[in-house]
C-alpha cells in the first residue's frame, strides 16, 4: 500500500456509521450500525471494530495494513478530549485522529470554501468556517438540544397529537395519522418512554409531507424549526455573502420555510461527511 495515496475515513452517528478506504481514485465503502461514543462507548468501539473488519474484507487490505493507514474518525459523542483519548486507546488504529463528527460534516460540505452548515439529521448542529476560523455549536443530544432535528420534529408531532386529545390542538391529518398509528394517548406515552432518537425521527418524513400539503400543525413545526435555524445562522456569524449548506436527512426540507435572504444563499454541499473525513485524514493542517 502507498501510504501517501491511501486514506481511511469513518463517519459515525446515531443512525449509522460509514467506513471508507480511499486508494488513489478507488474507494471502498461499507456501512455499519449506530455509534455514539458519549452515550454508549463500548457499543461504539464494537461497531467500529466490526466496520473495520468488513472494510478489510471488501477492500482485500489486511487488518494490520488498515490499522496503519492515516485515518480520521469523526464520531458522534466525541465531546471532550478525554473521550477522544479513550477511543485512541481502545482501538488498534495507529495513525488516526478522533474528533466530533461535526468536523467531517463541515469539511465535506464546504471543501475549501468559507460558509455555514446547518445539519439536521437524527440530531442537529451548526458548523462554520469563516476567515479561516472554525466554529461549532449545538449537537447536545435529544435531552438538552438537537432542535430542528428529525427526532425533534417527531417529538413535536406526537406532542401535538397529545394536545389534540385534550382539545388544545386542531385535529389535522398529521394529528390523525399519529393517533391512528399509535392508537391513543396511552400508546404514545408508552412509545415515548423507551423510544430512541432515531425512533422519533421516523416520523419526520410524515411531518415534512403533511406540511407540504398545507397541514397547519405540520407547517407550524417546520416553521419553528426554520426559525431556530435562522437564528442560529446569525449567531454563527453568517452574512449574506456566505453560502449556507443544509445537510442531513431533514435539513434541506427547511429551505422553503427560510427567508428569501437565506434561500438566496443556499448552496449544495460539495460532498458528504465521509468525503470530509477522507479530506481530513489526508490533511496535515487539521486541528481540533
Amino acid at each position: 500500500m502507498a501510504r501517501t495515496k491511501t486514506l481511511l475515513a469513518i463517519d459515525g452517528g446515531g443512525t449509522q456509521c460509514r467506513f471508507a478506504l480511499q486508494q488513489g481514485t478507488e474507494r471502498n465503502v461499507v456501512t455499519g450500525g449506530p455509534a455514539n461514543a458519549f452515550t454508549d462507548f463500548d457499543a461504539s468501539v464494537a461497531c467500529l471494530l466490526d466496520g473495520l473488519k468488513a472494510l478489510s474484507k471488501q477492500s482485500s487490505v489486511t487488518l494490520s495494513e488498515l490499522y496503519r493507514t492515516p485515518a480520521f474518525v469523526g464520531l458522534a459523542g466525541v465531546v471532550t478530549h478525554d473521550i477522544a483519548a479513550r477511543l485512541q486507546a481502545a482501538l488498534p488504529l495507529e495513525n488516526a485522529r478522533f474528533a466530533d463528527d461535526r468536523f467531517s460534516a463541515l469539511a465535506g460540505a464546504l471543501g475549501d470554501r468559507d460558509g455555514v452548515v446547518a445539519h439536521c439529521g437524527t440530531g442537529s448542529f451548526f458548523a462554520a468556517k469563516i476567515a479561516g476560523q472554525t466554529r461549532l455549536a449545538g449537537g447536545w443530544g435529544a435531552r438538552l438540544g438537537d432542535e430542528a432535528s428529525a427526532q425533534w420534529v417527531g417529538r413535536k408531532a406526537l406532542a401535538a397529537a397529545l394536545r389534540a386529545t385534550d382539545g388544545f390542538e386542531a385535529r389535522t391529518p398529521l394529528v390523525d395519522m399519529c393517533l391512528s398509528r399509535f392508537g391513543d394517548a396511552g400508546c404514545i406515552l408508552r412509545f415515548a418512554a423507551t423510544a430512541m432518537p432515531k425512533d422519533f425521527g421516523t416520523l419526520a418524513p410524515e411531518v415534512v409531507e403533511h406540511a407540504g400539503k398545507g397541514d397547519a400543525v405540520a407547517a407550524s413545526i417546520m416553521e419553528a424549526g426554520a426559525a431556530y435555524l435562522a437564528d442560529g445562522l446569525i449567531r454563527m456569524g453568517w452574512t449574506p455573502a456566505l453560502p449556507i449548506c443544509l445537510t442531513g436527512g431533514i435539513g434541506p426540507a427547511y429551505a422553503r420555510y427560510l427567508s428569501l435572504e437565506h434561500q438566496n444563499a443556499l448552496t449544495e454541499p460539495k460532498g458528504t461527511p465521509l468525503d470530509g473525513a477522507i479530506r481530513l485524514a489526508g490533511s496535515d493542517q487539521w486541528q481540533n
